[in-house]
């Protein structure tokens, strides 16, 4: 690697040549942070960069690596964490000020699985405030730059890791969708994004947005990577209650059985909503699964389309409980008062941002009395709807496919003053969530010099045929379609 730090290679040959004495983990951790600080400048993909305790953890991986120990299958491997994951003595801040401070005495179960692989964590990264957005804009610390254009957002909310990955910081990096923040970043930014199917990772030591909706999911460059890592952090956990309880087989071992025979539908209403160009790029993957002996044909499936208005309704009103332990007494931010009302008051005000009091407000009012059932109750009746409509379509497939994202990654700023045309950002992403199943996004094609992804959706637990019709569609991709890639050294140091 070069001094600024070159693009890894990927997460599993980096841990292919960690174990066998070919390179160090310090030497590849000395890369990442010189490569970080190269470019984070211009890209601000971190809150907190871990360094010094990333090279004591590197040191202590290649001492077990002389040892003759197997330090594990990510071994050496730099990682990111997405800064609403709990991390023991590191501050977690969930890119909002009400965290001021705080600095968790436990480990999210994700993390420890991470190390116990043999990762290396090199930072937390920044992130729309509590998961809020679909830009990374709303961060109490400032906006993420798009690697691939820094006058372009990377999506959200966990636009810093899918920019860490994207910039070449890290090979893989973790961030969490509840409704669709790993894979529309993951579209924007050129690289893998995955939502696993709900309660196969565990929650425990996620700072909650909407609790039946959050997962945490991997980044990567490559499906490959990607399924690696879910490998690693996927499994039943007794802190988590909403945790399953089964058993399954490795992915990463399984992407090379390809799909013949693997009936896919390409989802129609949504080719509708989409650009040309991101439409274009999923009847393109169609025709490549076809070519591998897939069975592909269209499918409509209209319920799909009012999963928007159902999410905006049933993720405040989450959030709207989940975030009322932020009160100024017992951690983060405080703001002094007469009283405890008012002190409970004006730590609020001060510590949540603009779109954070928008949902919450949002959100304790259609829990409340005499709008219940005319607002939350009717959208978990479409959130039904939703789900039915996916179980009607997996009866005559095995996955379907369509686009991630409305559109490419947009310019900073272009959607700051008008909530709805952000929140559409999300269209293709948010019927996912609502039925807790499955999906990717992979890199595909180019339009304008920016990243388009495909995005794979499966039934629950579908994530073997997911991940095999996913690598099928990454070695049809366009090249350069992909990162890591270079950020324009012009913007460096802004």
């Amino acid at each position: 690697m070069n001094q600024a730090g070159a693009p890894f290679p990927g997460a599993i040959a980096t841990a292919r040549k960690v174990r066998s004495g070919e390179t160090t983990a310090r030497e590849i951790c000395e890369a990442a942070l010189a490569r970080i600080a190269t470019f984070e400048g211009a890209i601000h993909a971190f809150n907190t960069v871990t360094g010094e305790l990333a090279l004591v953890t590197a040191d202590r991986i290649d001492a077990a690596v002389a040892a003759g120990q197997d330090p594990g299958p990510l071994a050496g491997v730099p990682i990111a964490l997405k800064d609403n994951l709990c991390t023991r003595g590191v501050p977690t801040t969930a890119g909002s000020r009400i965290l001021a401070g705080w600095i968790p005495p436990y480990d999210a179960t994700v993390v420890r699985a991470v190390a116990a692989a043999g990762a290396v964590i090199v930072g937390k990264t920044n992130l729309d405030e509590f998961a809020m957005g679909s830009s990374t804009e709303n961060s109490a610390f400032g906006p993420t730059h798009n690697p691939w254009d820094l006058d372009r957002v990377p999506g959200g909310s966990s636009g810093g890791s899918a920019a860490a990955v994207a910039a070449g910081f890290v090979p893989l990096a973790l961030g969490s969708d509840t409704g669709g923040s790993v894979r529309q970043p993951a579209s924007l930014c050129g690289v893998v994004g995955v939502k696993p199917t709900y309660g196969l990772v565990s929650r425990y030591g996620l700072i909650a947005f909407a609790s039946s909706l959050d997962q945490v999911g991997p980044f990567a460059a490559t499906v490959a990577d990607a399924a690696a890592l879910l490998d690693v952090v996927a499994g039943h956990d007794p802190a988590d209650s909403t945790s399953l309880n089964v058993g399954s087989e490795p992915l990463a071992e399984r992407l090379d059985e390809g799909v013949a025979g693997l009936r896919v539908g390409v989802i129609s209403d949504f080719l509708a909503d989409a650009s040309p160009s991101c439409a274009a790029a999923v009847r393109r993957a169609a025709e490549v699964l076809g070519a591998a002996g897939a069975a592909v044909e269209e499918v409509a499936i209209p319920s799909l389309m009012l999963g928007l208005s159902a999410y905006y309704l049933v993720a405040p009103a989450e959030a709207s409980s989940n975030l009322a332990r932020y009160d100024g007494v017992r951690y983060g931010l405080r703001v002094d008062a007469p009283d405890v009302a008012g002190m409970n008051s004006r730590s609020r005000a001060a510590g949540f941002g603009p779109e954070v009091k928008r949902r919450i407000m949002l959100g304790t009012y259609v829990l409340s009395a005499g709008y219940y059932d005319a607002y939350y109750g009717q959208a978990q009746r479409v959130r039904t709807l939703v789900a039915r409509g996916f179980a009607e379509a997996y009866r005559r497939f095995d996955v379907l496919i369509g686009p991630t994202s409305p559109t490419v990654a947009f310019p900073i700023g272009a959607r700051t003053q008008d909530p709805l045309a952000m929140y559409l950002s999300d269209l293709f992403t948010i019927p996912t969530n609502l039925a807790g199943h499955p999906a990717v996004s992979v890199p595909f094609s180019l339009s304008e010099g920016l990243p388009v992804g495909v995005q794979v959706l499966a039934p629950s637990l579908g994530e073997g045929p997911m991940f095999r019709a996913a690598a099928v569609i990454e070695r049809g991709a366009d090249p350069g379609a992909r990162g890591p890639v270079e950020p324009r050294l012009a913007e460096v140091g802004r």
